[in-house]
């Protein structure tokens, strides 16, 4: 409301709103937002269930007023419906049960509803498909087909896309008397389910909206897929009809059957599920376990639970994706709420204790590392603690209502809980819709696929206060196997035909001992359909053709030795780069809660290997730009320099300021408006020369981190950061000095801290002994002197597994992957970590000014502000939440 409103998002580290169209572009992540206030509709109820009632009636006054849905701006019919439709009739649900009460709202007259039917006109335009599935996007204003609509020649869209809608549509139909929403919704599960894959009976990721044909064959519980699963259970329950629990317990029978590999939920191909599509997951399969539970089948709810708890006490939170040996695959972090939604129904379900802890963690965790000025930010590495400047609307809206949820008991309530279903936002939709309004008339067209054997088709939702009789350890008996099944074992994934075979014959050949010199190997790749190309350069190619293979089975063996070698091949590419590292700003007034993406550089001090990192305040040097002799060598001495990017080798700028007197050294990109958030990671190249003279250590920030750090010396002369690999706790910064009261509380940490600290150094000796893959990129950067060419170099000629040896690239279905010694691939590495991939090239680079004056905010008001946070900080920490 403070810093942001009536901007879709709070950017937490600026302290302001995000308004599309004026920050640098997140691709699809931004059609998300539509100059509709998002996160205050999207946080309504949330208000309610936290017994903020005076706020809330505030908020809804607000919306009314000031609330515009006929924006020309194109939006996610998705995330619309889901946080924009639902907070809106979440909002309304709430308002109608207060109003009721009789002591508040008694002014509404069902405007939030109004609304929501309004949006839900304008959302109909997508559904104008041959097969019902909806565009994935919509103008609020002038609809698809408009000359001024700027969409509509999608012709694909994911399964979750088109499959979420029921609830909210619903819903308006039942609240409004208008059966068309709920047409259109009903006629979109109804096309997903008929074209599901009959053999199998499991659906794929995305599909063609008007042909009906699978684009993405890989199927899961995840990403593009996850919330189509989750409302065919809840639509059976909010709106009683049986086909839905029975396409439901269809596909559940079948998640189980291929998906399901306990505790890991790993994709397969819809065609042939016994195959694994990826060895890797994300982090949005966290809300299966609650859904599980919703089912009544608790068992694998406890062992997948358990399995993320693991990898969340690895890195604080849960990274966006992991491979199935819990290596970082996705580093990012945007506080999804989809673990802490999965605990609060495995406490509702058990009333175990150990899920209050594991909720206590959760927020203890994002206190310490996510609480900044303004809010709490998105993680942008889990590995170095960095920040990102994003709090999604999600946040508010579930994140904060499951965790008060878990601790809440009946008497906080002021009304019940039980009373309603959440959306996959965690909206309130009242359980009372069942019978209202009911203007469709039920079919039941799935019958005939319910002849399976399995005990799973049960007509009626468990009753929680009889799962677990005379019992109360059971949920312990089945987590205690998976306690250590991150840090003190590396599974492989087994696919599922290995475990059909059991003891049987296993492929003949694995990509680890493959050698392109061994004339039988190459008889056995023949077999499997497999040829090898030589190429020019010296490499040489796999390629597979299973129609070329001696025999189906023989066909497989050879997709699962190319997918191995993919693998092999990329975690070879891996191991030449660097993760990113961490700017910390640790003076008055940030203590350490400001964490800064920094980039590597491939000389001086590695922060790896020096766990304290560097300390020091922080000195703008002259010239700026580093490339001649330091002329205020007084103001650097014993400083961290600070400098502009450009003119000159980073190498160069390193001698420099190290003869300057320097600790330490970080440039700030010359490109006006660059960020972490948008651009790759981006690595410090040497000069092509010898570089062991250079023992500072020396970090790359973007120009919008960099100038956080030029305002913080606008405001402060004195500001104090820390460089290291990965950012440290407080209790870690402040060890031996004075911490103050209002960051480190003394009745609690205080007393705690050398056992803190122990742990902390024992979970970075753990963390940071291995390397990963992140979604991004990197760019591997050589600044040129000046005057000097800049060609692009090839990364292949910087890979040591290339200097002396041919290699062996893989390619299945025209994709390429360079890099595997063809002597021998070695052997992947049991590794608990993982390193951030980086493009290497080399660019001219051009001298710019720096501007001064980019500031979303003056520090002083910052300040102010963050001082009532502090304040509401400590009450936090106080009451857990």
């Amino acid at each position: 409301q403070e810093h942001a409103y009536p901007a879709d998002e709070l950017m937490p580290l600026t302290c302001r709103g995000r308004v599309r169209g004026q920050e640098p572009s997140r691709g699809d992540v931004d059609d998300a937002l539509g100059k509709f206030s998002l996160t205050l509709i999207d946080t309504l109820d949330t208000l309610v269930v936290l017994n903020k009632t005076k706020e809330f009636e505030e908020a809804v006054k607000k919306v009314i007023k000031d609330v515009n849905l006929d924006n020309d701006i194109v939006v996610s019919v998705f995330e619309t419906n889901i946080r924009v439709l639902g907070g809106l009739l979440g909002g309304h649900s709430v308002a109608i049960m207060l109003k009721e009460k009789g002591e508040y709202m008694q002014w509404y007259n069902g405007e939030l509803l109004h609304m929501a039917k309004e949006l839900g006109y304008k959302l109909l335009p997508a559904f104008n498909t041959t097969s019902g599935l909806p565009y994935p996007r919509v103008n609020l204003k002038f609809g698809v087909r408009h000359p001024e609509a700027r969409t509509g020649t999608e012709t694909d869209t994911c399964t979750a896309c088109a499959g979420t809608l029921i609830l909210e549509f619903a819903a308006l139909s039942r609240f409004t008397g208008t059966s068309i929403f709920e047409e259109y919704a009903r006629k979109a599960l109804d096309f997903i389910w008929e074209k599901r894959q009959r053999s199998s009976n499991l659906v794929g990721v995305t599909i063609n909206i008007h042909t009906g044909d699978w684009v993405r064959k890989d199927s899961g519980v995840g990403a593009g897929i996850d919330s189509y699963y989750e409302y065919l259970l809840k639509a059976y329950v909010l709106l009683g009809d049986d086909s839905f629990l029975e396409r439901f317990n269809t596909h559940y029978d079948a998640i189980m059957r291929y998906i399901s590999q306990p505790p890991l939920l790993l994709d397969v191909h819809i065609h042939k599920p016994m195959l694994n599509a990826r060895t890797w997951m994300d982090s949005l399969l966290a809300f299966f376990p609650g859904l599980q539970v919703l089912k009544g089948d608790i068992r694998p709810a406890i062992e997948t639970h358990e399995m993320l708890y693991q990898v969340i006490k690895k890195h604080n939170f849960l990274p966006e994706a992991f491979t199935t040996d819990f290596r970082v695959h996705w580093a990012q972090h945007p506080l999804r709420p989809e673990f802490a939604e999965s605990t609060y129904f495995l406490y509702k379900a058990t009333g175990d204790p150990y899920y209050l802890e594991v909720g206590k963690t959760l927020i203890e965790n994002l206190n310490k590392y996510a609480r900044v000025p303004c809010g709490f930010a998105a993680m942008k590495d889990v590995r170095t603690g960095s920040h990102e400047d994003r709090m999604d609307s999600f946040f508010l809206a579930e994140m904060f209502k499951y965790l008060y949820l878990l601790f809440a008991d009946k008497e906080d309530m002021i009304f019940d809980i039980e009373d309603y279903i959440f959306t996959t936002e965690a909206h309130l939709l009242p359980l009372w819709l069942s019978t209202t309004n009911q203007t469709i008339s039920k079919k039941n067209t799935t019958t005939e696929y319910t002849e399976l054997d399995d005990s799973n088709f049960d007509w009626t939702c468990p009753n929680t206060q009889i799962l677990f009789p005379n019992d109360p350890m059971f949920a312990q008996s089945i987590r205690e196997p998976l306690k250590n099944v991150v840090d003190k074992s590396c599974p492989r994934g087994i696919s599922r035909a290995e475990e059909t075979l059991g003891s049987g014959p296993k492929p003949p050949l694995r990509a680890r001992d493959f050698m392109a010199s061994n004339p039988e190997h190459l008889e056995i790749l023949k077999k499997m359909g497999v040829s090898l190309i030589h190429l020019k350069d010296g490499r040489v190619q796999l390629v597979q053709h299973a129609v070329q293979a001696a025999s189906s089975l023989d066909a497989e063996d050879g997709l699962r030795f190319m997918q191995e070698m993919i693998e092999l091949s990329s975690q070879q590419q891996k191991e030449q780069q660097l993760p990113p590292r961490a700017v910390q700003i640790v003076s008055h007034p940030f203590f350490g809660r400001v964490v800064l993406t920094a980039g590597p550089a491939q000389f001086g001090m590695d922060l790896s290997k020096h766990k304290a990192g560097t300390r020091g305040f922080v000195a703008t040097i002259k010239p700026y730009n580093g490339c001649s002799e330091i002329t205020n060598p007084e103001a650097v001495k014993e400083k961290i320099a600070l400098m502009q990017r450009g003119q000159c080798m980073f190498a160069e700028k390193a001698r420099n300021i190290q003869k300057a007197g320097a600790i330490g050294g970080i440039v700030i990109d010359d490109n006006e408006g660059s960020s972490s958030d948008t651009a790759p990671l981006f690595q410090m190249a040497g000069d092509g020369k010898n570089t062991d003279d250079i023992t500072i250590p020396m970090l790359f920030l973007f120009n919008k981190e960099g100038n956080i750090i030029l305002d913080a010396i606008r405001e402060y002369e004195a500001v104090e950061v820390l460089l290291s690999d990965k950012a440290k706790d407080r209790a870690t910064i402040f060890k031996g000095k004075m911490i103050p009261n209002y960051i480190i509380d003394s009745n609690l940490e205080m007393e705690n801290m050398d056992q803190k600290l122990s742990e902390n150094d024992s979970h970075k000796q753990n963390s940071e002994e291995a390397t990963s893959a992140s979604q991004d990129a990197g760019a591997v950067s050589e600044e040129p002197e000046e005057g000097e060419s800049s060609d692009v170099t090839d990364p292949d000629s910087l890979s040591p597994a290339n200097a002396d040896s041919d290699s062996v690239s893989v390619s299945n279905q025209d994709s390429y992957v360079p890099g595997i010694d063809e002597a021998r691939a070695p052997e992947p590495a049991c590794t608990q970590g993982d390193h951030q991939p980086q493009e290497q090239k080399t660019e001219t680079e051009s001298n710019s000014k720096v501007n001064w004056d980019n500031k979303a905010q003056p520090m002083e008001s910052i300040l102010a502000d963050w001082n009532e946070d502090i304040e509401a900080f400590e009450m936090m920490e106080k009451d857990e939440l």
